[in-house]
């Protein structure tokens, strides 16, 4: 695990040199496929340097957080063009990657939480630092507090187990079983936040519209998933506790999570509308988690990788329409089917994966998570035919709203999309469904 380290170390060099915007891109490129080919134990944390390690949770969301980089830089082509301060953003890009990439080959507790809070500094920086609109500085510290309110009860528990306990592992801590109500509150609401659970899900769409296109790649991409990812391991050691009390976050998150699919209906702007759709997506992860069943834990880290990509390819749908219109709203991006046919095309695909159609990550994931919550009470069975219902809604609402209708006449010279664009669209689309062909990996590990 540490040669990537290493690696990617390496590459921070590179960011501040002439030309190396590409370059950089092929690295991560690289570094994927050197990652995906590690010898890999199904069952157990394996190639084990300092405190470092790998398992098949980690291994998936490490492969996602390179994936998504690498776009990102694929997808800020105009910064590139404009030379608007790009060897920090590349730095920042690459910095990012390797807390993320610590983040999720931590095995010791407290390095966890350095890292899991070290991220927030980068991706504050692409939301301040290269966002649109002026009120980025107000959502980049919506961001800031609302993470880092819910992330000192953390520590504290940190401290308070290590206190106890005397170490700080991650795979020796599941053999016990703290039974102590505060710590399980204390351990759990950063994470919910970071998720973002309903009721504590403002910070999000206000990121996102505010944000750059590589800004909410990474927040859709893998921000989110560093909350659920917490949870997986977290939830092992408070397994008593979480019979008795789990039901309190499944049932905000099935009320919350048809809230907010009802809520898609009523935005105007794209990335709002994309963002709480992130939110109802999320909300079944919880609930998955939070049912402590078989199904809901492979339901939870397929649904996490699956939205991971679809989410961060719909941003770049909705970013190669603001760089033609420079405008997000819904009443100017209309009628897209008579400037650019081939990109409808896209936009369906990716829509469709978005809503759970076959043969995408999303309906594995989805049908795990029913399951498991059906399978913990059938009562939820209500929320969840809603949920799925307007998931499907709000993407036949948005794709049909964009590429159906009278085009705005205000538009005179147009540039359909380009390769780079094209190719940026197939490299989310691709893992996203083609994933399916090898689920047994994905399936049958837990």
């Amino acid at each position: 695990m540490m040669k990537f380290l290493i690696m990617m170390m390496f590459m921070i060099p590179l960011c501040f040199m002439k030309n190396m915007f590409w370059m950089v891109q092929m690295l991560l490129l690289l570094m994927m496929f050197i990652f995906m080919n590690l010898s890999m134990d199904i069952n157990n944390f394996c190639n084990l340097s300092y405190m470092m390690g790998c398992d098949m949770i980690s291994f998936g969301l490490i492969l996602l957080s390179i994936w998504i980089c690498m776009l990102m830089i694929m997808a800020s082509e105009f910064l590139n063009k404009s030379d608007f301060y790009l060897f920090f953003f590349l730095f920042n890009i690459i910095f990012l990657l390797i807390m993320l990439y610590l983040t999720f080959s931590m095995m010791n507790l407290f390095m966890f939480y350095l890292f899991f809070e070290g991220s927030l500094i980068p991706t504050l920086m692409l939301i301040i630092g290269w966002g649109y609109q002026p009120e980025r500085i107000q959502a980049g510290m919506y961001l800031l507090f609302y993470t880092l309110f819910a992330s000192l009860p953390l520590l504290m528990g940190i401290f308070f187990i290590f206190n106890e306990l005397n170490f700080m592992s991650m795979y020796f801590l599941k053999f016990f079983n703290l039974n102590l109500y505060l710590l399980y509150f204390s351990m759990i609401l950063a994470f919910l936040v970071k998720m973002p659970m309903y009721f504590v899900h403002l910070w999000l769409p206000k990121a996102h519209v505010e944000a750059s296109i590589s800004g909410s790649m990474i927040l859709a991409g893998i921000m989110l998933k560093l909350g659920g990812y917490g949870l997986l391991r977290i939830m092992i050691f408070f397994s008593y506790l979480s019979m008795k009390l789990n039901f309190i976050w499944i049932i905000i998150s099935l009320i919350g999570g048809f809230y907010i699919s009802l809520k898609c209906f009523c935005q105007v702007d794209m990335k709002s509308l994309i963002a709480y759709s992130s939110v109802a997506h999320m909300s079944l992860v919880i609930c998955g988690i939070m049912t402590m069943n078989y199904w809901g834990y492979l339901g939870s880290y397929l649904m996490m990788i699956g939205h991971g990509l679809c989410s961060s390819s719909m941003f770049c749908l909705v970013n190669i329409n603001y760089e033609r219109f420079h405008s997000r709203s819904l009443f100017i991006n209309k009628g897209l089917m008579n400037f650019m046919p081939s990109m409808s095309l896209w936009w369906f695909l990716i829509m469709s994966s978005n809503m759970s159609a076959p043969p995408s990550m999303n309906l594995l994931g989805e049908i795990s998570l029913i399951n498991s919550l059906m399978s913990w009470s059938w009562l939820t069975m209500f929320m969840l035919i809603m949920i799925s219902f307007f998931s499907a809604g709000y993407s036949l609402y948005l794709y049909s709203f964009t590429q159906h209708g009278k085009y705005n006449m205000m538009i005179f010279s147009f540039c359909t999309g380009v390769s780079r664009e094209y190719l940026m669209l197939m490299l989310h689309w691709l893992p996203l469904n083609m994933l399916i062909m090898k689920i047994d990996f994905l399936m049958i590990w837990f």
